[in-house]
């Protein structure tokens, strides 16, 4: 006996609220992927043609490309939708239990275009940054509301407070080689999720956050690709190693 077609459609349907919600996560990386002294950019680099949800659609779909001089903009093609399909596919395989799931899904909803951000430009917006942690933090709120109590609450605020000023005080005493601000408020979001989890979770996801780019830093310096002094930015590690860690939970 196949599946009951009311079941395939409700599985499908993270799939296509994805997909439909991608365009916004192109937009917002499309203006925010810009140096932190310069505006937001509102159109195309080579032509100027208005980029915006109502604007030419080629520039905001899987293709990338402006409607009006098909120049690319924004990330490479395709990228941002695999990314979109990826985190349903953590979403569906974490499944967190006591009401966790919303809270996850707003954090990679906003993490995801943040991160395209920081592999462009090198810099995590507070535009992006901080609603994932304040969203992040009140629905894990509703969820203690709703029946998982206050504990796992107060360990995730606990958590993603800690985990900020360390990365806040490493931009303090190092400037340039400490982590950046940006980094710290992206952490305000990691360690709430992870620390919902559990002390164990947070340490996991750490481990995996410093491991990944130790390796990855490792490879490019063996390829000659980077520098000692070169700064990598860290946003993805740090959107890897929570998934890796939500993942093992």
């Amino acid at each position: 006996m196949g599946p009951v077609p009311g079941t395939r459609r409700l599985r499908l349907a993270p799939v296509l609220a994805a997909l439909l919600v991608t365009p916004l996560a192109r937009l917002a990386v499309v203006r925010h992927a810009v140096p932190s002294d310069a505006a937001s950019r509102t159109g195309c680099d080579a032509c100027g043609a208005a980029i915006s949800l109502t604007g030419p659609w080629p520039a905001l779909g899987p293709a990338a490309r402006c409607g009006r001089c098909r120049a690319r903009v924004g990330p490479p093609p395709g990228t941002i939708e695999v990314a979109a399909l990826a985190a349903v596919a953590l979403l569906v395989l974490v499944g967190p239990p006591l009401g966790a799931l919303p809270a996850l899904a707003w954090w990679l909803g906003w993490t995801l275009p943040a991160v395209f951000v920081d592999l462009a430009v090198h810099r995590l917006p507070d535009r992006l940054t901080l609603p994932a942690a304040g969203g992040t933090w009140l629905l894990l709120g509703v969820a203690a509301l709703a029946g998982a109590g206050a504990g796992p609450w107060v360990r995730a605020v606990a958590a993603g407070t800690g985990l900020a000023l360390f990365f806040a005080a490493s931009t303090l005493l190092l400037g340039r080689r400490g982590f950046g601000l940006g980094d710290a408020k992206l952490a305000l979001g990691v360690g709430a999720l992870l620390g919902w989890y559990g002390w164990p979770v947070l340490v996991l996801g750490l481990l995996l956050t410093f491991g990944l780019s130790a390796l990855v830093s490792l490879g490019l310096l063996v390829a000659r690709r980077v520098r000692w002094t070169t700064h990598l930015p860290f946003g993805p590690f740090l959107l890897l190693g929570t998934a890796g860690a939500l993942l093992a939970t």
